[in-house]
């Protein structure tokens, strides 16, 4: 079972915490600070591996599993990261309204000096909303700290996103489906 094996979690975000949580799953959270730019050439799949990736590399994993994970919003081939400010967030949200865009996030497994990552990916079909609805939004639910300005699990969820195609969890911050069968295959071989 997985919830018996030693998990680190490098990772801040509540909405990961959360779902290891509720995936049964024990763990710590140890944090590093990790330089997160990455090459212009990378697709939005490759840079949300690179990323989590660059986490990953900044620990010395032993007989626990170390679990680094990194978040992207791609409109038409544009990245949305997390907002600078408010005004930078209400350009994002402006631009996701009325729109389809892609979550990927690309997760880093490390144990001793075994390494695997993964990506998943999910369609977000948002509704049109008014710049008084955004302003709402931001000033309500503060969404500063992620990717492309948004939580799937609050309001905009609620209220905007209209339908996914995809892993809903995986717009939270961790495609935890995908994340519970690679660690099966990962700490049995």
């Amino acid at each position: 079972m997985l919830n018996k094996i030693p998990i680190t979690l490098a990772s801040k975000s509540p909405r990961r915490q959360e779902l290891l949580k509720l995936m049964g799953l024990n763990f710590k959270v140890e944090l590093r600070d990790v330089d997160e730019s990455y090459p212009e050439s990378l697709s939005p799949a490759e840079i949300a591996v690179y990323i989590s990736e660059q986490k990953a590399k900044a620990f010395e994993a032993g007989n626990e599993v170390v679990i680094t994970a990194d978040t992207i919003v791609a409109l038409n081939g544009e990245i949305l990261g997390k907002p600078r400010d408010k005004n930078h967030a209400q350009e994002m949200l402006a631009k996701l309204s009325g729109n389809k865009h892609e979550v990927y996030t690309g997760v880093t497994l490390v144990k001793g000096n075994k390494i695997f990552s993964f990506y998943d990916r999910t369609e977000v079909y948002c509704k049109a909303v008014t710049g008084e609805e955004i302003d709402f939004y931001i000033d309500n639910y503060k969404p500063f700290d992620k990717a492309g300005s948004y939580g799937v699990q609050d309001w905009w969820g609620l209220v905007v996103v209209e339908r996914i195609e995809g892993s809903y969890t995986n717009v939270m911050g961790l495609p935890t489906e995908k994340l519970y069968r690679e660690l099966e295959k990962f700490v049995s071989f």
